[in-house]
């Protein structure tokens, strides 16, 4: 297929505004079919930051048609508007989603993908452009999938889930792990990582706690944490763990607030090797309306916990690590591959749901509940 073959129009998930996902989300059928070649004008306000780094994305672009999408929880932040400044679109409505899975049609200036391959990309600067017939994706953070071995919907699952293995390199042989989000998204992925990283425990949290010991996440232990408050647990007090991984949010504070209570705690202290490890801040929703008050949310209030459970509070609290992004390159994307490709890692999906405005909106909710069984995948279309 080459360009001149592109129809002009398509179809595309559109949110027209920020705002509740029913009222902002609906699927169309005459969509302009994005262009390598247009000009970037935005229209909408974003920090010149932000707009530097997308002119800068911009020249890495491909325009691949979209087999499948991945939901992500900047999804739904960026549709509520609240880091509209540093994550919002250049122009609205937008097309959300960033993760996904397509058949490039037209490579840019890559000279590692060639048209007709069948790629996994992960979003960049913000999660939006792909959940559309034709979307577009960075050539940096995307890797080739071998559809004999990875459906297009698992591919997709896979790129979103791509955290799960950079978090899996913190595993310690025969540590016990403690997995707080074990049935989300990446969670359900970093399940399977962690006892072949060689966890000799491994115990997950979950509104579903009997699928987290069934296959592919075959968790040892699992904890419903609406019928038990799992910080207070005798078995855990009693035989703690050496490691906290925090998918879920919340983690920390809730450590914390045990600590200071005098409960006993269900983890290791620093002194003994012990570890709290996470990707989320301490709440789901937060708002990012300046530099400032992101450098609070991400950068001091990280630092001050990374410094102060090394120093101050080693003997009773575990070190506090928060891994923030990934790398702005493919090696993610090739292990995480890789790694489905020797069968090591099994795609957990929740969906595919349909690529209709009541499947979308479906989809969206469905991320916003917290309550994934897995990846939330749309399919936009067949291989």
């Amino acid at each position: 297929m080459n360009l001149a073959q592109l129809p002009k129009l398509m179809k595309a998930a559109l949110a027209k505004n920020y705002g509740d996902i029913d009222e902002m989300i609906s699927v169309e059928e005459a969509v302009s079919v994005p262009d390598l070649h247009d000009e970037f004008s935005p229209t909408e306000k974003i920090h010149p930051l932000i707009a530097s780094a997308i002119k800068k994305d911009r020249q890495t672009h491909m325009i691949i048609k979209t087999l499948a999408v991945a939901l992500a929880p900047g999804d739904c932040r960026v549709l509520s508007g609240k880091t509209r400044t540093f994550q919002g679109p250049p122009s609205l409505p937008y097309i959300p989603g960033g993760d996904c899975c397509g058949i490039v049609v037209d490579p840019g200036s890559s000279t590692y993908f060639q048209k007709g391959d069948v790629v996994a990309a992960r979003f960049t600067v913000a999660p939006r452009d792909a959940m559309a017939e034709y979307g577009r994706v960075s050539s940096t953070v995307c890797e080739k999938v071998d559809t004999s071995k990875v459906t297009p919907e698992a591919a997709a699952a896979l790129a979103s889930a791509s955290p799960a293995v950079a978090i899996s390199h913190y595993v310690r042989p025969n540590e016990r792990i403690l997995i707080l989000g074990a049935g989300g998204g990446v969670g359900s992925h970093f399940c399977q990582l962690a006892r072949m990283k060689g966890a000799s425990y491994v115990c997950g949290a979950s509104r579903e706690p009997q699928r987290l010991l069934e296959p592919p996440l075959s968790c040892d232990d699992a904890i419903d944490y609406t019928q038990e408050n799992l910080y207070e647990s005798k078995k855990y007090q009693q035989e703690p763990f050496d490691t906290i991984v925090d998918f879920a949010c919340g983690g920390w504070p809730q450590l914390m607030a045990n600590h200071r209570a005098n409960l006993p705690p269900i983890v290791k202290p620093a002194s003994q090797g012990g570890r709290y490890i996470t990707i989320t801040v301490d709440t789901p929703s937060f708002e990012g309306r300046s530099i400032i008050q992101l450098m609070g949310i991400f950068l001091f209030r990280p630092m001050a916990r990374y410094i102060g459970s090394r120093l101050f509070s080693r003997r009773s609290l575990p070190t506090f690590t928060q891994a923030n992004g990934l790398p702005d390159n493919r090696d993610i994307m090739v292990q995480t591959l890789n790694l489905a490709n020797e069968g090591k890692l099994k795609a957990v999906v929740d969906g595919p749901y349909s690529m209709t405005t009541e499947g979308v909106r479906k989809a969206f909710r469905t991320l916003e509940s917290r309550h994934a069984k897995g990846k939330v995948v749309v399919k936009v279309s067949d291989l």
